[in-house]
């Protein structure tokens, strides 16, 4: 008897109490749910209300049924769906009387899709491009995430990997025939054509991809400075919320403070840090080490200061030394008067408190943020893994036109290298270590 998956069933909707609850059951014996909660199987891909009964034929709820045969399924298996009143003690009902089923599971996260991509509804890219819709807090992460959840990577992979399959063909073609000179030549030269130009495609799609990644997580902007400069209050009128305790106190910032922003859809992190300072309070100076630290590994540093102070008074400290571009902002004008505009575009004056200036601070950040992800929104490349697998095959092609004329063995070998590292992009082999993590970061019910 062949090996049957078990069914699976989630909660796959909001967090309950809620007007509506949609629960999911995939898998072979979800015929057999349906008949024990409806006593009947409806219609395929028809809309049936239906009252749904437990253990003994006590009535749960009256709600939506829902029914796909494989393989017209989003798993490519039998699927149910129930669409019930969102009441706590409705769920936990339907749930009791599914655990009773025998072969009847709860899915884990990131289970259903995981079928999908095994039965070949999606491909890994598409899988990856659903967690990244599922987790997109800006419009423009969104937008990214749906471009790769409706495959368009997965295509132009797909169609890289066909071509070079094709190509490697002709070259295992030459290698059958090499002992007939001219055979050969013919089918190796049109094969190494072939090879540049899909190379040199792969290469501008890296070009053009170069940071579309970092908007899956979002553009990190340290503020540092000294004590009582006015670092927290910046960061809650950003926020709009009171995100950090703000005290006419030096030192009151221990810790760093993270909040999310989305400028003009773009996702950046904002960071408050410690007042930096020397100082013998041992708890101040690891906050003071942490402050420098997010300094050196943030992507834009806010070095705050008050209006009050001069500029090269603070020069040395290498929290300014990180790396990343550093911004001056002097804070606190409301204290100083008017001052005259600054020629540095990277220095900006404002009043964290009475809010002057810092319209003009977000503008600057959100042009910043659209200088740094570029044409990420549209582009091809969405993760690290897929750079890397990418850049393996292109390397691969690189290394096969190299080799021409030092044996067409060595070349067919390299044409190897960059089908296998597409098929391990689009999830066809060798990817048993990936799916793990990729899928157990799904939210359950998916």
């Amino acid at each position: 008897m062949p090996f049957q998956p078990p069914t699976i069933y989630a909660l796959a909707s909001g967090r309950v109490p809620s007007a509506i609850a949609i629960i999911r059951i995939c898998g072979p014996a979800a015929a057999r749910v349906l008949e024990s909660l409806c006593g009947r199987l409806p219609a395929p891909r028809t809309a049936t209300l239906a009252t749904l009964k437990g253990e003994g034929g006590d009535p749960i709820d009256e709600g939506v049924v829902l029914w796909f045969p494989a393989p017209h399924s989003a798993t490519g298996e039998d699927t149910a769906e129930l669409q019930v009143h969102g009441g706590r003690a409705v769920i936990a009902a339907l749930f009791a009387a599914l655990e009773k089923i025998a072969g009847v599971r709860p899915a884990e996260p990131g289970e259903f899709t995981r079928r999908a991509f095994e039965n070949g509804k999606l491909d890994l890219t598409e899988a990856e491009g659903l967690d990244d819709l599922i987790h997109a807090d800006t419009d423009r992460q969104r937008r990214q995430a749906l471009r790769h959840l409706k495959g368009l990577l997965g295509e132009k992979a797909q169609s890289w990997r066909q071509q070079i399959i094709d190509t490697s063909a002709l070259i295992e073609a030459g290698i059958d025939f090499s002992d007939e000179g001219d055979v050969s030549a013919e089918l190796v030269a049109p094969a190494l054509r072939r090879i540049a130009a899909l190379r040199s495609e792969i290469e501008k799609a890296l070009a053009a991809s170069a940071r579309s990644e970092r908007l899956r997580d979002g553009l990190v902007v340290a503020i540092v400075g000294p004590p009582n400069a006015g670092k927290s209050t910046l960061l809650n009128r950003l926020a709009r919320r009171e995100a950090a305790i703000v005290s006419p106190y030096a030192g009151t910032t221990r810790d760093t403070i993270e909040v999310h922003l989305d400028l003009d859809g773009y996702p950046v992190t904002l960071i408050d840090t410690a007042g930096v300072r020397d100082t013998d309070d041992p708890v101040e100076q690891e906050g003071v080490r942490r402050a420098r630290e997010r300094a050196r590994t943030s992507d834009l540093v806010l070095w705050m200061i008050d209006a009050r102070e001069s500029i090269s008074d603070h020069m040395g400290d290498e929290a300014l030394q990180s790396g990343a571009p550093v911004w001056t902002i002097r804070n606190k004008i409301d204290l100083v008067g008017q001052q005259p505009a600054d020629a540095d575009p990277t220095t900006l004056d404002i009043s964290a408190v009475q809010g002057e200036g810092v319209d003009v601070l977000v503008a600057a950040l959100v042009g910043y943020a659209r200088d740094y992800f570029g044409g990420g929104e549209d582009a091809l490349v969405g993760r690290s893994r897929h750079r890397a697998l990418l850049l393996e095959t292109a390397q691969a092609l690189g290394r096969a036109e190299r080799m021409a004329g030092e044996g067409d063995e060595l070349l067919a070998e390299e044409l190897r290298i960059a089908i296998q590292s597409l098929g391990r992009l689009l999830g066809r082999v060798d990817v048993e270590d990936v799916l793990d993590s990729i899928f157990r970061n799904f939210c359950i019910g998916k």
